[in-house]
């Protein structure tokens, strides 16, 4: 099967669990072949399908619930309950029960894929990661709480709140519905409002690439004489599913962000089919060209590979997966990601013609 048809075969199937917006399907489509890292993050199906045979070497190992669309753009700040501020994986929609390797070989296919933001050989950054993870299992995981340590990770997630304002315009221009959503979305986005009854205006807003195309709304209103925003996206099981030819499968969402090694973010929750969330300048995506240009980018992939331990610490157990990694030949996640890189490649090319 061809990409073409893998991805013609995930949307029909897609939309029989949830409504897709062809104008948004058109744009990702556009996108997708823009370059390789953005067709890369918008066809996890695609991934979910053919790394099993592309890397069937390294596709075992001790299952855990994993993220699955992990990326080196997969990651953001929240506020915890005391208000400080938290980084980790920003996105846990394609989470599914699969054997370890799969986010570590995902993430560092990222990294060699995002070359015009990364500038890390890609032995070296399969390496960080991969040393980020094993350092990460042994201490048992430790979530970043970025407040009351001054770090390299601080200092380049703080750099994304310079200027707030530019944050707050880019939403406030969002074009206002002319039918206020269905009752189920504004019941879910009013659930984490910090009063009731705060008057919102509501807007679809286009973001993201692998969810692009399924319903996302945001909320915005004034509360004590600021601007809050809230967002709600439709959810669906993971594309995981779709590749193993379930009609059905659980929603593992929850589950993931509960049982990780995590500090949670008390304005994150799923509500019936929408996942909501809180939006601000220091609750959000952090995409690298966010980042300040003189960054330790090797820190930042240990960090990364940290926070996938926290994740699967969750539900595996350190010592298997740490004896299984004791296993694996020399150089394994670079040849692995490596491997994935060309057929990454060689779909985008063929999607592109």
């Amino acid at each position: 099967m061809n990409i073409h048809q893998a991805s013609s075969q995930y949307e029909s199937w897609l939309s029989a669990r949830l409504r897709l917006l062809p104008a948004d399907l058109r744009l990702k489509h556009s996108r997708m072949r823009e370059a390789a890292f953005p067709f890369f993050r918008a066809t996890y199906y695609r991934w979910a399908r053919v790394w099993p045979e592309v890397c069937a070497k390294f596709a075992v190992g001790p299952r855990v619930l994993s993220v699955g669309d992990l990326h080196v753009e997969n990651f953001g700040t929240w506020r915890d309950t005391e208000g400080r501020l938290v980084w980790g994986v920003n996105d846990f929609d394609e989470a599914y029960p699969l054997p370890y390797t799969n986010d570590l070989v995902r993430l560092a296919t990222s990294a060699f894929l995002a070359c015009e933001e990364l500038d890390v050989p890609p032995k070296l950054a399969a390496a960080e990661i991969l040393r980020g993870y094993g350092d990460g299992l042994k201490a048992g995981g430790e979530p970043f709480v970025l407040g009351d340590r001054s770090t390299a990770l601080r200092d380049m997630a703080r750099h994304r709140l310079i200027e707030p304002e530019r944050f707050w315009k880019k939403l406030r221009l969002l074009v206002p519905l002319k039918k206020r959503p269905r009752p189920e979305v504004i019941e879910a986005i009013q659930s984490i409002l910090p009063a009731e009854k705060i008057p919102l205006r509501y807007a679809h807003r286009i973001a993201g690439l692998g969810s692009l195309g399924r319903e996302r709304y945001t909320g915005l209103g004034v509360w004590l004489g600021g601007t809050i925003a809230r967002e709600a996206k439709a959810c669906a099981p993971s594309a995981c599913a779709f590749a193993e030819g379930k009609a059905a499968a659980p929603i593992h969402i929850e589950e993931i962000v509960r049982r990780a090694v995590r500090v949670q973010d008390p304005f994150w929750k799923v509500r019936g089919s929408w996942i909501v969330r809180r939006l601000s300048p220091d609750c959000f995506r952090l995409e690298l060209a966010h980042l300040p240009h003189q960054r330790d980018e090797l820190y930042l992939l240990h960090c990364m590979g940290w926070e996938t331990a926290n994740i699967h610490l969750g539900s595996g157990s350190s010592a298997a997966i740490l004896r299984d990694l004791r296993r694996k030949p020399g150089h394994w996640l670079f040849k692995a990601a490596s491997q994935m890189r060309e057929q990454v490649l060689e779909d985008w090319r063929e999607f592109s013609i």
